[in-house]
């Protein structure tokens, strides 16, 4: 047996860069004004003038539209395919002036960094290979009354599947790869056909859900290793014991996790030390 793989590095993890880099060509202003709103749903729209970190930027339509709602946006990701997506992103739209950077949020020292009004990490601490010890390095570089938002994967009873198949479909050929999403698209129309749901028009409803893109997410859910998910209640208690007071919980709804889990979404609020 050969050496274990470090989960934490970039050669462990599934392509996601390459996977955004994509998406970030397929953009559209609905796609942006959608980004804008969900982003306005969890921090209040209380972004101007706001310092804003995006951990784990992908294709860079969550720093866009934080930089649209006028904050002062930094942006990492540990791959550089997504910092290049981002970096296109935010200059096709106007913000030349944001350089999204190669890093991991196991970099990240607020001794060194600095700490910042609205820590951002949509749908990425569960990818990261440790995924407590990555929201408590996202929670530590958010200064005293600023914002934690983060969307994590919710623990379900199909969980253990889906890490394995994650595991597997990532070290899979491209040609394995579509013959697994072709499998599951399948299996999801028949899931439609019984339940009297159409199909189209559930990808359509999916794609309104923050300017994302059905395809693209489903090659993201299938390939997303390494993967962790958590129970809300999980969350809440391990950031409550971090100083921190939950204002936005929006759940995902999924409880089985036979099609996937979902992303329960969470703004939390470090509060102030008394004076």
């Amino acid at each position: 047996m050969g050496p274990r793989m470090n989960l934490e590095e970039l050669e462990s993890h599934f392509r996601f860069g390459d996977n955004w880099r994509s998406y970030a060509r397929t953009i559209t202003q609905g796609h942006i004004d959608r980004a804008v709103a969900g982003l306005r749903e969890l921090v209040a729209d209380d972004c101007e003038d706001r310092t804003f970190l995006d951990i784990g930027c992908g294709s860079g339509i969550h720093s866009l539209a934080a930089s649209i709602l006028g904050a002062k946006v930094t942006a990492i990701d540990i791959d550089p395919a997504s910092v290049e997506a981002t970096r296109s992103v935010l200059t096709a739209h106007g913000f030349p002036e944001v350089v999204p950077r190669q890093a991991s949020v196991f970099d990240l020292n607020p001794a060194t960094f600095g700490q910042l009004d609205i820590v951002y990490s949509w749908g990425v601490l569960h990818h990261t290979g440790d995924m407590w010890r990555a929201v408590s390095k996202a929670a530590d570089l958010v200064r005293p009354g600023g914002r934690l938002v983060l969307a994590l994967y919710d623990k379900t009873p199909c969980c253990g599947f889906w890490r394995a198949e994650k595991a597997w479909y990532t070290n899979a050929s491209e040609a394995r790869q579509r013959q697994a999403r072709a499998f599951y698209v399948m299996l999801f129309r028949l899931k439609c056909l019984l339940t009297g749901q159409s199909f189209s028009k559930s990808v359509a409803s999916y794609e309104s859900n923050r300017g994302m893109d059905y395809y693209h997410d489903l090659h993201d859910w299938m390939g997303g290793y390494p993967y962790q998910s958590a129970r809300p209640l999980e969350v809440r208690e391990f950031l409550q014991a971090r100083g921190f007071r939950q204002t936005v919980f929006l759940p995902s709804g999924v409880r089985i996790g036979m099609f996937g889990s979902g992303c329960s979404q969470y703004t939390f609020v470090r509060d102030a030390p008394a004076s």
